[in-house]
């Protein structure tokens, strides 16, 4: 027996680009599915009493005034599945890495509502990035909301990648949502994607810069609803916008089309409400509606450092902290080039295990004093006082610590080591290049000569006196090496000039 289904038709009164307006809908509500002819799809963006403006997502055919369409009572939905692992989809689950068409088990609203208050916990689990300096100084949580800012090149994305691959074996699921990215651009994600084996866990989301602004439109809505389908089911899943800029772009000139009045920088009035609804999604559910967490990191993309332009603003009003990229450092090869002062995680210390924040407290603080110290200096070359010298010697080499390299991901155990060698002046007689060459043999060193010491910092998570006698040993023996090494290059050097 067929099911009986309202539905109502209409007739195209006019085409403006990817802005179709249609006339006879009467029943009509926002993010409503209407068909057109051979599997053309559209959504309703807005209405008055005569015409429903609708975005068209899928266009099989051109259309022209007075073709028919016709709409039920349905909203338009993502289709959601755990056979989008490992795959590259746009915003309407089409695959786009030729593999075949996805086996989907179910739909969710693209434009489905936040989780209650009521229903989640307050955030105090510790999200782990694998960027040293975000969690030692900027930490974050599952189900916090972070923003990346900066200006053009200057590694928002490998930010974002880094933390990607260090989810590895540690159960998150990983979604890459690409608005407005060149094919140039996404082929260097998947690459790197692949070599580093991280498509066991990962979605790619992508509506490139030759796609619709529909479909760029939709495509982070596309990737909540998919992240809402793992979350709803107890697992912990990370979500990566890159960018909200192009998003709003999209969204800027839907609205244009639509006649919308446009505010500042032209965009429409209602901006804020569009990206809050979506970074709303975020949470740490209660183990009443299955314990599993969604956290969200987009990105926004900055002229000339100007964070005072009309959408950063707009989302650092509705994160939970921001990580503000400054060129300046970037072009000095401080990688990833976080400004500490202008960055703020607003969750904090609170989701911070105990030995890190008990190795991490006064970091950020030791840090932003080393940079105002350094300018200083540069404008005083002369004179400087021994204890000056001392501390900008300390200052580098804290800098050193905290500088690493793309693309490499390093354990929250390692990182609590390096801290509490630091904090227990193991690198007391280290230059820079002294840290540099100790950075990268440390962690074989470490998981060679006491290969428990991992478990159990994991495990115990303070810092107890177990802890810190195998920490000093397996630092202090490293620390030798590096001493050594660096001895013998001095007197080499030395050897050669007499």
């Amino acid at each position: 027996m067929s099911e009986l289904r309202y539905k109502e038709r209409g007739i195209i009164k006019a085409v403006s680009g990817c802005i179709t307006q249609v006339t006879g809908l009467q029943n009509c509500f926002l993010g409503q599915l209407v068909r057109f002819g051979y599997g053309t799809e559209g959504i309703i963006m807005g209405f008055d009493l005569s015409v429903a403006q609708i975005l068209m997502v899928k266009e099989n055919e051109p259309l022209a005034p007075g073709n028919p369409a016709s709409a039920t009572l349905e909203p338009f939905n993502m289709p959601v599945g755990a056979a989008a692992i490992g795959r590259i989809m746009n915003p309407l689950g089409e695959p786009m890495d030729g593999l075949g068409p996805i086996k989907f088990e179910e739909f969710i609203p693209y434009f489905n509502t936040a989780p209650a208050i009521m229903d989640r916990l307050q955030l105090s689990r510790s999200f782990e990035t694998g960027v040293k300096l975000i969690d030692t100084m900027l930490p974050l949580g599952k189900g916090q909301r972070s923003l990346i800012l900066g200006d053009k090149m200057t590694g928002k994305t490998t930010v974002g990648t880094d933390i990607i691959l260090n989810q590895k074996g540690k159960k998150v699921i990983c979604i890459y949502c690409a608005i407005g990215k060149t094919t140039s651009q996404m082929g260097k994600v998947v690459s790197l994607l692949k070599e580093k084996e991280c498509f066991e866990y990962t979605i790619i989301m992508c509506a490139p810069a030759s796609s619709s602004p529909g479909q760029q439109y939709l495509a982070p809505y596309a990737a909540c609803s998919i992240g809402e389908y793992f979350r709803d089911r107890g697992q912990d899943v990370f979500v990566f916008f890159d960018d909200f800029t192009k998003h709003a772009w999209a969204y800027r000139e839907l609205s244009l089309l639509m006649g919308v009045p446009p505010g500042r920088d032209s965009y429409p009035g209602d901006i804020f409400f569009l990206h809050s609804r979506m970074i709303e999604r975020a949470a740490q559910l209660d183990e009443k509606h299955g314990g599993g967490s969604m956290t969200f990191i987009p990105v926004v993309e900055l002229q000339e450092g100007d964070l005072t332009s009309y959408v950063p603003t707009n989302l650092v009003s509705m994160t939970d902290g921001q990580l503000f990229l400054n060129a300046s450092l970037f072009n000095e090869g401080f990688r990833p080039a976080v400004d500490v002062g202008l960055s703020v995680s607003r969750v904090g210390s609170k989701v911070q295990w105990k030995i890190t924040k008990k190795v991490s407290s006064s970091l950020r603080m030791e840090f932003i004093q080393f940079k105002e110290l350094l300018r200083a200096s540069k404008l005083q070359a002369s004179g400087q006082s021994e204890e000056t010298r001392e501390s900008l010697r300390a200052g580098k080499v804290l800098q050193a610590i905290l500088t690493q390299p793309a693309n490499s991901p390093v354990p929250i155990e390692i990182q609590i080591m390096l801290m509490y060698g630091k904090n227990e002046k193991m690198f007391n007689e280290f230059e820079a290049a002294h840290m540099q060459d100790f950075l990268v043999g440390f962690e074989e060193h470490a998981k060679k000569n006491d290969p428990t010491l991992f478990a159990l910092i994991r495990e115990k998570k303070e810092l107890n006196d177990e802890i810190k006698k195998r920490i000093t040993r397996v630092v202090q023996d490293y620390a030798a090496v590096i001493k050594q090494k660096f001895q013998k290059a001095e007197n080499e050097a030395s050897v050669e000039v007499a």
